[in-house]
């Protein structure tokens, strides 16, 4: 089945595995084979379609893919994580836009106007399952990409956000809600400290796109949190609360893993 895009707080999106790691690729932090199985992740295979040049069909792998971009002039990559009414990354045309927001992620090459927007495709049985991921290139158009802060920015509004959803949550019933959201709860107490981004990038963007994980692992709780006694409109009330700060957490999430292209 084709996977929609991932709501797990704690998942990285696979744009940003690959823009990550194929931006220390391409500045020498990384070899070809570490970069791909880095990209690769849990998966089962990736594949890369639509390069320049490629017949109708033809599949490559990431390793040649990687080398591919490079030669075609590919000087980075960046991240876009989109949602409605939200294009935050991307250049357009339209008709790769709509793409990018049906899977909530893509990525574009720096040097060459170029995109790519991940088909996800989930199999096994639930506890057991892994993916193939088909990559299509499309040409994007050659310009600013819509809404990236800088890491200046993203670090200013995150403090803020941090303070407003840790507030939200202390407001909100956890002890009366349902058990997913206490799931959530303790796996956000317990949450691991995994390497975040690839050799080659400053220590201000790991540390932003770990904060921009602890707001988004926290709205996750607070939007899944109905606790003993709260209304339709109270429901309402929390979405609307809710909506800035996780555009917050994924502007942050853009620019730190932009920063090594963005704060040359």
């Amino acid at each position: 089945m084709l996977a929609t895009p991932s709501e797990n707080p704690y998942e990285e999106p696979r744009s940003g595995r690959l823009t990550a790691w194929g931006n220390a690729l391409l500045n020498g932090s990384a070899s070809p084979d570490d970069a791909a199985a880095a990209v690769l992740g849990a998966d089962e295979t990736h594949r890369v379609t639509g390069l320049p040049g490629d017949t109708e069909g033809e599949l490559h792998g990431l390793t040649w893919a990687l080398g591919r971009l490079r030669v075609l002039g590919v000087k980075g990559l960046r991240l876009a994580l989109p949602a409605a009414g939200h294009p935050l990354g991307l250049t357009g045309p339209a008709a790769f836009n709509d793409r990018a927001l049906g899977a909530g992620e893509a990525v574009l090459a720096v040097g060459v106007p170029l995109g790519l927007v991940p088909e996800v495709e989930v199999f096994g049985p639930a506890g057991d399952r892994s993916a193939t991921v088909l990559w299509r290139c499309a040409d994007v158009n050659d310009a600013p990409p819509a809404d990236v802060p800088s890491l200046h920015e993203a670090e200013r509004e995150l403090a803020d956000g941090l303070r407003e959803a840790t507030a939200l949550l202390a407001r909100l019933d956890v002890a009366g809600a349902g058990p997913d959201t206490l799931r959530a709860l303790e796996a956000y107490r317990r949450r691991g400290h995994a390497e975040l981004l690839a050799p080659g990038y400053p220590p201000r963007a790991v540390r932003i796109l770990e904060s921009a994980r602890q707001v988004s692992a926290l709205l996750s709780i607070a939007s899944g949190s109905h606790g003993a006694a709260v209304s339709a409109s109270e429901m309402a009330a929390r979405r609307a609360t809710l909506a800035p700060l996780e555009r917050t957490a994924r502007r942050a999430q853009v620019a730190a893993y932009n920063a090594v292209v963005d704060e040359r």
